[in-house]
């Protein structure tokens, strides 16, 4: 894909920014169309990047299939969080969420088709949103971040309906536990909390770095990932990668991955994507090793 260059910049120094543009990029968010075809990426540049994984892991797939189809500007800041509904891309970072029509995506019609910004505490408060997270049976979104809230929004309407308080300092990761209406929410103050959605109410809280066995204190105590499936979740950030026992609040697997981790979830024969520090998203078609990167 070809990206449009000002008239005003010569070739060679727009060459030379988009190389260290590359070298500092950070990838924080990914989300998998509805068809399952395509990727979407989001980097600390408010740029989103779409990869046709159909195309590259045909066993015919050249080095131009691991590029971008679409490339486009979605956010000033950066893309902290990304979701899917069958219709729409759902992006998040800067203080508000953006909607965007997969099907125009694909035909490089990249138009906002709407924002919305949660009610913050004062006009002058714009923090970051890092999660997303869609309650399908309720057809609502969740989002969380730097106002250490969970906040849900009608995904009919618009509207925001209710915002759920008890972490103390920022939220980083969310999951649904989709047997009951539950969700989970970690963050930057060591806690897993659990939510009733009938009432919005907190109904559990696991202090993860209180546990001495998943403690790590030279790495903090936030919370930087978490997935759930029924009566179990799995854990991470600067305390051990932890698969507990919910009904229990008991930590029954320590997993020995000695850094932090940024995404974790349950998972059946999945083709895994991983990014980070770089402007490569890693493939892998299975755990034994990488078989290619897609890169911006």
């Amino acid at each position: 894909m070809e990206r449009a260059v000002p008239h005003a910049v010569p070739l060679g120094q727009m060459e030379v920014f988009q190389a260290l543009q590359r070298l500092h990029m950070t990838i924080f968010s990914q989300s998998v169309s509805p068809c399952g075809k395509f990727l979407a990426a989001g980097n600390n540049y408010g740029q989103i990047a779409i990869f046709s994984l159909s195309a590259a892991l045909s066993s015919e797939a050249k080095e131009e299939s691991k590029k971008p189809v679409v490339t486009f500007q979605a956010h000033d800041g950066p893309v902290y969080s990304m979701v899917s509904t069958d219709r729409h891309l759902l992006s998040a970072g800067d203080g508000e969420v953006k909607a965007w029509l997969w099907a125009e995506i694909l035909k490089k019609g990249c138009k906002e088709l709407w924002r919305r910004q949660p009610p913050y505490r004062t006009s002058l408060e714009v923090p970051e949103i890092n999660a997303l997270l869609l309650v399908p049976k309720e057809n609502s979104l969740i989002l969380a971040g730097g106002d250490c809230q969970l906040h849900t929004m009608d995904l009919e309407t618009g509207t925001f309906t209710r915002a759920l308080r008890g972490h103390t300092d920022y939220v980083h990761c969310l999951a649904l536990r989709e047997r009951s209406p539950e969700v989970l929410s970690g963050g930057e103050d060591g806690a897993v909390r659990l939510w009733d959605l009938r009432t919005a109410k907190e109904v559990q809280t696991i202090e993860v770095y209180k546990h001495e066995e998943c403690s790590r204190p030279h790495n903090g105590r936030w919370i930087s990932c978490l997935a759930t499936d029924s009566d179990w979740m799995v854990c991470g950030g600067g305390p051990a990668l932890t698969l507990w026992h919910l009904r229990s609040s008991t930590p029954t697997t320590i997993f020995p991955i000695r850094v932090p981790q940024k995404h974790v979830t349950f998972y059946q024969d999945l083709v895994l994507t991983a990014a980070g520090n770089s402007s490569r998203v890693d493939v892998f078609t299975n755990l034994g090793y990488r078989a290619f990167s897609l890169s911006f």
